[in-house]
């Protein structure tokens, strides 16, 4: 793509504004940080705008898509264009890894997997969605067209698992206020998918054709004013957390001294 991006989005079309929708979650970004342990240096693969990179650690930021590289904000470092599949790193050049909302982007998610592995010496933590949780969302019930794309793209949590030789998965539960614009953030806001920014925020939704924008629109508009969507599912307007399709994975590597 013209833009770099690596996977099957075009973030130099939906990237416009992305950071405007997705702004690291502090629940999830404390998760991520506890991971690392006692890391000192962390590589971001697929790092986009910079969401959830450490501010206290030496962090070295690849990304393929010039749009996303150009969101990265004053006090982020400046991103490398470049793939997971092959990273430019002598082997165990860093102290940890991450990826997050990324490796559903992967060319070969096996490559890239192997790639991270081989440039970090302890863990690599991994911010991902399970792809046989995503129809728990009520948004199954409006655009089953964007959460089957999703699924369809999200590699099984055993996969990523296996890519990097073991490791451990835990669901993080989503809370109400999730300021992190990914689809479930809003399982208690559904005012807020009214937003066209705030789908295409959510790659999936660049894959749908636009009349499963315009029905979706039409079809929980209608159903927000007439009260049937909060017949079904208002509780969730002050449910605390939601326990969706996020996992965080933490592949330990050897110990760090």
């Amino acid at each position: 793509m013209a833009d770099g991006s690596a996977g099957d989005a075009d973030y130099g079309r939906i990237g416009v504004g992305y950071t405007s929708y997705r702004q690291p979650e502090p629940v999830f970004e404390a998760a991520i940080r506890g991971a690392f342990g006692a890391a000192r240096t962390v590589l971001n693969v697929g790092a986009g705008a910079g969401s959830y990179e450490p501010r206290d650690l030496d962090v070295t930021a690849i990304e393929p898509s010039a749009k996303m590289r150009a969101q990265r904000p004053a006090d982020r470092v400046a991103a490398i264009d470049g793939t997971a599949e092959e990273l430019p790193f002598d082997d165990d050049t860093f102290d940890a890894a991450m990826a997050t909302f990324t490796v559903h982007q992967w060319s070969d998610l096996g490559r890239g997997l192997g790639e991270v592995r081989r440039v970090t010496r302890g863990p690599v933590v991994v911010l991902t969605c399970d792809p046989t949780a995503l129809r728990k969302f009520w948004l199954y019930d409006y655009a089953p067209e964007a959460i089957d794309t999703e699924a369809r793209r999200y590699p099984t949590i055993d996969a990523i698992l296996t890519g990097l030789g073991g490791g451990t998965a835990t669901p993080l539960p989503i809370p109400l206020q999730c300021v992190d614009g990914f689809g479930e953030a809003y399982y208690g806001r559904p005012e807020r998918l009214l937003d066209p920014g705030a789908r295409l925020a959510n790659s999936a939704w660049s894959f749908v054709a636009p009349e499963v924008h315009e029905r979706f629109e039409t079809t929980l508009g209608n159903d927000l004013s007439n009260g049937r969507w909060d017949a079904k599912y208002g509780a969730l307007r002050n449910q605390p957390h939601f326990n969706g399709s996020l996992i965080l994975i933490t592949s330990p590597g050897n110990p760090l001294p």
